[in-house]
């Protein structure tokens, strides 16, 4: 728009410059709620996203590839949860994840390849869960050096598949860190951090810090 234009900016224009300017303050003023941004990246959490096996591994942090977030429960061979698991997750997934902005949904047909992925597999397996740890998260599939198309879940069997550390594991899945990867940085004990304060108590659910980085992020 050139200075001339600019002075002959009708009623309507300006109207509409208003609006603008208001919904970017409401959003600028959402993001203000959150006491800390522990959404991955911050300046204490930034390596890029990678696939397991990587150098560094998997094991970082990443955001899912989008708003629309599916997920599956292996069903079958060692690796399968037990009724008990898959409805806790279920639970977590449908009363702590869906009122965010994200989209949640079971997959009931899941997809290992190609361009929709299903974004989140949880398996009930040891494999590369660090010692003295109850679960991880990785990638699978790493869209670009933000997000991951495909994540992995694995939580130990025997109990550990409980809701807190299910809503900590799937909090990574869709780039919460802890702590101290924050910014500014807090302690990883920060009640405020809700599931993903850490060590996380069976009770824990996203408080409205992780919320409100979700919902700025998706």
């Amino acid at each position: 728009m050139t200075n001339g234009s600019a002075r002959r900016m009708s009623v309507k224009a300006v109207c509409m410059t208003v609006a603008v300017f208001t919904a970017v303050a409401v959003t600028a003023g959402a993001a203000w709620a959150a006491f800390t941004d522990n959404m991955y990246p911050t300046p204490y959490a930034n390596l890029a996203c990678v696939d397991e096996g990587s150098t560094p591994n998997g094991y970082l942090s990443c955001q899912t590839d989008n708003a629309t977030l599916t997920y599956y429960m292996d069903s079958g061979g060692s690796n399968m949860l037990e009724t008990v698991d898959r409805n806790r997750v279920n639970y977590v997934m449908e009363h702590v994840f869906e009122p965010t902005d994200l989209s949640v949904s079971l997959d009931s047909t899941p997809s290992f390849s190609g361009s929709a992925e299903t974004d989140i597999v949880y398996e009930e397996s040891g494999i590369g869960v660090p010692s003295g740890a109850s679960g991880v998260t990785f990638c699978n599939d790493a869209a670009d050096h933000l997000r991951c198309d495909q994540q992995y879940i694995r939580i130990l069997g025997g109990g550990h598949y409980a809701n807190g550390l299910i809503c900590h594991e799937t909090g990574h899945a869709v780039g919460l860190l802890h702590g101290d990867q924050a910014s500014p940085v807090t302690s990883r004990r920060d009640e405020r951090l809700g599931c993903m304060e850490d060590p996380v108590s069976d009770g824990e659910v996203l408080q409205d810090n992780n919320i409100d980085n979700i919902n700025g992020t998706y």
